[in-house]
């Protein structure tokens, strides 16, 4: 069984609670990406081979207790990757330019935008009745962060931008006024 990495071709966005630098509460680490359905499907055509190592390992396949897959589909081909990893088996963190980042202090949280390099493995649990697959995360490159002070995207103004692509409402060149009603003012 040979190990398929997988990297994002794209940053992907983290979504939720984020434990990358710091273990959280309950003493793991964590992070959480929204990923679309090419990543997926890779993910899907591996599995039932992955799945048929874990099933041997079982005390009574009959009797196994299959987990869900490490992904949740939250929108139309678009699906949170959930990865778990502790002191022992810490990806490696960079930058855009490769440098490590080694300050457990840098806001890696929910908004934030990263590059994930990872692959999918077989486990069975000491009952010998639970299997399933998990994400093993190998290393993260970190693209722009998000903090609640705002977002650090990079050098420019077009980088800016591009986080956010086009929408309709204001425009520098052309902006649109619209009067407040009298009523929108109204408290009861």
């Amino acid at each position: 069984m040979a190990r398929n990495t997988i990297v994002t071709p794209n940053p992907v966005v983290l979504e939720g609670f984020q434990a990358v630098m710091q273990p959280g509460k309950f003493g793991g680490y964590n992070l959480r990406a929204i990923a679309d359905q090419s990543i997926v499907d890779q993910l899907d055509k591996e599995r039932p081979e992955l799945l048929k190592w874990a099933e041997s390992k079982l005390s009574n396949p009959k009797r196994g207790l299959l987990k869900l897959e490490p992904w949740e589909e939250v929108a139309e081909g678009k699906y949170i990757l959930k990865f778990n990893w502790n002191d022992q088996n810490k990806p490696g963190v960079v930058d855009t330019e490769g440098t490590p980042i080694v300050d457990t202090d840098t806001p890696i949280y929910s908004g934030s935008s990263v590059k994930l390099a990872f692959y999918q493995s077989p486990y069975v649990l000491q009952d010998k009745v639970t299997y399933g697959t998990k994400l093993k995360l190998q290393g993260i490159q970190v693209v722009s962060l998000a903090t609640k002070a705002g977002v650090d995207i990079g050098d420019s103004i077009e980088e800016i931008a591009g986080v956010f692509g086009t929408t309709k409402g204001y425009k520098t060149n052309e902006p649109t006024v619209v009067a407040a009603s009298v009523e929108d003012n109204i408290d009861f």
